[in-house]
């Protein structure tokens, strides 16, 4: 095989290549979710100070100073009158944004992310301020606070600099107190939903199956690819649910492969097939190479030093590569084999799973992302 060029990344996911009934068994709680158990986002505007000198230019951000000056404000101190001589960089505008889980209570905590607003260039070693979280009825439900970790490595000089990461977004471990609470009662819950997050007929009909019967006939039945509706007949909620949850069903997915143009990146499902086709690849290498040449005047001369470059194109193929024919119905590891022996480089594997689905011989939905 050749070798992988170092611009391009070439993955194989091969998952799942025994047959399902070989144990790939897997739990309901591990592919489904409750209906109406999820979390909830919110999101938030605050300062972060401490910054050294790597915050927001108070005359770029408008915002920026805005706020300082209505938080100093705040705390007494009147700085309207002298707005045009704050020109600390130590502060910079942060949004700030949550993830307020299910059944979380009032007191407990949880982690926030911020984001840089404005010009600021690195947020690590600073503090945000006490930040109000909204959701999105525009109640406050948490609030940040607390010194912030990027995880990010930069080093500048006078010829250059260097970023490992992303310096301008930064995290808060526990960095919030809940303040309220969403109001579910799962107990309540008279006859309960269960959703898969891939949705498939042929799955929840095999998780119905599984339900009823552990349960009971006509407990659970099917409404659509991504629902299973449970009619408990009164019976307790939670235990049900608690009962369900780790029986093991086979899943059943649809052929999928698919491609990421940007990375190079390529995912066959185990259950594509492909027609019988065939299938040639060859390459033609262009290569314009630039040789530097220089022109010296002679001794005691008004000429100058010239330097020029000559230009050498060399055009070569690959030898010529015999058509690979597929059988019809071949799996994945036949595929990838016969596009191995062709000595297909990874820029060109999409290029051919594309003709592949143009040609109609791809048997799997082809996502290009």
């Amino acid at each position: 095989m050749m070798p992988m060029p170092p611009c391009r990344v070439w993955v194989f996911l091969t998952m799942l290549l025994l047959p399902l009934a070989a144990g790939a068994q897997v739990r309901i709680k591990d592919i489904t979710d409750v209906q109406g158990i999820r979390d909830n986002q919110l999101v938030g505007y605050g300062l972060v100070v401490g910054l050294n000198g790597t915050g927001d230019s108070l005359n770029n951000a408008v915002f920026t100073k805005q706020s300082l000056i209505g938080m100093l404000g705040r705390l007494g101190i009147n700085t309207q009158a002298l707005s045009a001589q704050l020109q600390t960089k130590d502060v910079a505008a942060v949004m700030v944004t949550a993830d307020l889980p299910a059944f979380i209570h009032t007191g407990e905590r949880i982690d926030v992310t911020a984001s840089a607003l404005g010009d600021a260039k690195d947020l690590t070693g600073g503090t945000l301020l006490v930040t109000p979280l909204l959701g999105a009825d525009g109640q406050v439900y948490a609030v940040g606070q607390g010194s912030m970790v990027t995880g990010a490595i930069t080093a500048s000089g006078a010829s250059g600099s260097y970023t490992q990461g992303v310096p301008t977004v930064a995290r808060i471990s526990n960095g919030a107190i809940v303040e309220r609470a969403i109001n579910f009662s799962l107990a309540a819950e008279v006859n309960p939903s269960l959703q898969l997050r891939n949705p498939d007929l042929t799955t929840a009909e095999r998780i119905a199956a599984a339900v009823n019967g552990t349960l009971g006939a006509g407990i659970a039945s099917v409404s659509d690819p991504r629902t299973i509706n449970l009619n408990l007949g009164g019976r307790d909620v939670v235990q049900s649910l608690a009962s369900i949850e780790d029986l093991t069903v086979i899943p059943s997915n649809p052929a999928t492969v698919v491609v990421d143009e940007a990375t190079g990146t390529i995912v066959i499902g185990a259950d594509v097939r492909v027609s019988e086709i065939a299938i040639a690849q060859g390459n033609l290498t262009v290569q314009v190479t630039n040789t530097p040449l220089v022109s010296q005047p002679g001794p005691f001369s008004n000429g100058k030093t010239v330097t020029a470059a000559a230009t050498t194109i060399s055009v070569s193929k690959s030898p010529g590569k015999q058509l690979a024919i597929l059988d019809g119905g071949v799996s994945l590891q036949q595929l990838v084999s016969s596009l191995n022996s062709l000595g297909v480089a990874p820029h060109d594997m999409i290029s051919i799973l594309q003709t592949i689905k143009a040609a109609g011989a791809l048997q799997a939905q082809l996502i290009v992302q």
